[in-house]
């Protein structure tokens, strides 16, 4: 099968991903075997070009994913690369060993590390300006001989350029006039700024006539528009990671990259399709690397589509566009309305449409629904965040009272200390639900799990949905205090069904009493999920 059969798309333009092997290399990530063959399918399944797994022989871990990739992984898009160095100063390729794991590996690409700053090679690599440019023609030409594709990465390039230029270029044309495919030229410190990036790459690629590429770090924050900046001057093979994945602050972000040059651009850098599958693909993969995904992330990020400013709601209630700068469908993201203090109607009106909740148009009643909103806000009660409380305010405006499934008599909960210095948690909630008076006991990790646990007991004797409803998630913040140790807390709580989350909100003086309010509104919103009619 041929490289364009391969891809679908042809080789004009090449979306290489290094999260495998640089991105990997971000402090807290620890990539499995299992791991790296998870990741390397679905950079596959989204459509990159080419797939850095890591520097075979260097370390088991790496030798083992190629071997295993080859065999456990039918490639549909990408195409696997090795990493490794060129030759050993004063050696030849075809008897370095480092040389022969990137064979033995089976890639059919191999990416090569050169050095192009003058220095790096007299103390780094303790030879010759010379001996490094024969270094890189000869594991160069070896490679191609062998019957593999070659890039080459000039390390710390863009440095190497400002002390040594014509060095740094000679570097280039040697990889380029051995056979290399593609020259990339490394950010390595990630101290450039994008007219930098954009000057330099235009007069490389004048004064070489090499086809290049480019690798940014993202250490000024300017991974993502270096890479494109290179674009502009000419490059046209990018490397990136997931997520933005690295070393320090990391690489530039394979996403808003990709993004950029299919709908800024207008250039197809994926098969038909596949760009709706960003924002699955980006939370995938953190979720294989046990990294929170980021909610603020470009174009994937939860919040990418969000608005909050009632102005903004106004706006977008006539043109999504007029606050949207492209439609997050496109992506595979979802435009979502905040409701907060900074709501106006239009906030609310579309929030409500997002929910489901027919406002019918009623003026009167939007307006109960902001000022109810506002009022609350100001008590330490947060919406944004709390779907499913506000979903219930809402409905309780709607239908001219809160549904009720169930009615509180009381509640209490006791954490003894005992003499050995562990603590036993115990809750006790008393309530009516269907005509019916129910006492239910239960102990705990903590006096709100106890609480949970009791509500859960007396609770699902009348409605056994609630036996599939599991707390995921539980925050707690202290807002401004009051008078001594008094002072106000918020508590958020996630509940899930198995097949979808939900978020609540409670605010008292003190973390159970939030906690409760919380929970009762989690366990009612679980049941309007379930299609329960109201008991009363």
């Amino acid at each position: 099968m041929t490289e364009t059969e391969t891809n679908e798309l042809d080789d004009s333009f090449h979306v290489f991903d290094t999260t495998l092997r640089d991105g990997a290399q971000r402090e807290g990530i620890n990539l499995t075997v299992a791991d790296k063959l998870a990741i390397a399918r679905h950079l596959d399944d989204f459509g990159v070009g080419f797939i850095e797994g890591g520097w075979p022989g260097a370390n088991p871990r790496d030798t083992e994913f190629f071997a295993r990739a080859q065999q456990e992984i039918d490639f549909r898009n990408a195409q696997l690369v090795a990493f490794g160095a060129t030759r050993r100063p004063n050696a030849k390729a075809a008897d370095d060993p480092q040389v022969k794991a990137l064979l033995d590996s089976g890639a059919p690409v191999v990416t090569l590390v050169a050095k192009s700053h003058d220095r790096h090679v007299e103390l780094a690599l303790r030879t010759t300006l010379d001996e490094n440019l024969e270094m890189v023609r000869d594991t160069v030409s070896f490679l191609k001989g062998q019957g593999r594709r070659v890039f080459v990465d000039c390390e710390h390039f863009f440095d190497g350029y400002r002390a040594n230029p014509e060095y740094a270029k000679a570097v280039v044309r040697a990889a380029s006039e051995a056979g290399a495919d593609v020259v990339v030229l490394c950010d390595t410190n990630g101290g450039m700024l994008p007219a930098q990036v954009n000057a330099v790459v235009s007069t490389v690629l004048a004064d070489t006539g090499a086809r290049l590429g480019i690798h940014a770090q993202d250490d000024t924050g300017c991974a993502v528009a270096n890479t494109l900046a290179a674009v502009d001057a000419g490059a046209t093979h990018v490397q990136c990671t997931a997520n933005g994945y690295g070393e320090r602050v990391g690489n530039a972000n394979l996403f808003p990259v990709v993004a950029a040059l299919e709908l800024k651009y207008g250039k197809q850098v994926l098969p038909e399709g596949r760009l709706r599958e960003m924002t699955r693909i980006s939370h995938a993969i953190a979720e294989v690397v046990n990294l929170t995904p980021s909610t603020h992330q470009p174009y994937v990020g939860v919040s990418a589509f969000a608005h909050k400013a009632g102005l903004h709601a106004s706006a977008i209630k006539v043109d999504p566009d007029l606050y949207q700068h492209t439609d997050p469908a496109l992506v595979g993201n979802t435009m979502r309305m905040l409701v907060s203090d900074m709501a106006g109607r239009a906030s609310v009106e579309l929030k409500g449409k997002e929910l489901g909740v027919d406002l019918g148009g009623d003026r009167e009643l939007v307006g109960r629904v902001v000022e109810r909103v506002k009022e609350r806000e100001l008590k330490g009660y947060t919406y944004e965040a709390a779907d499913a409380s506000f979903e219930l305010l809402l409905r309780a405006e709607v239908e001219g009272k809160p549904r009720s499934y169930f009615r509180i008599e009381s509640w209490r909960a006791i954490v003894e200390d005992r003499p050995d210095g562990t603590h036993a948690n115990e809750a006790t909630v008393k309530l009516w639900a269907k005509s019916e008076r129910i006492v239910a006991t239960a102990e705990g990790n903590g006096p709100v799990n106890a609480l949970d646990r009791a509500l859960r007991v007396g609770l699902e004797k009348i409605y056994p949905q609630l036996a599939k409803l599991d707390l995921v998630d539980y925050k707690v913040r202290i807002l401004e205090g009051k008078h001594g140790t008094e002072s106000t807390t918020r508590v958020l709580i996630s509940t899930s069904d198995g097949s979808a989350e939900w978020s609540t909100v409670g605010v008292a003086e003190n973390v159970i009493a939030a906690s409760w309010q919380a929970l009762e509104d989690a366990y009612t919103y679980g049941l309007l999920r379930a299609g329960v009619e109201p008991a009363e």
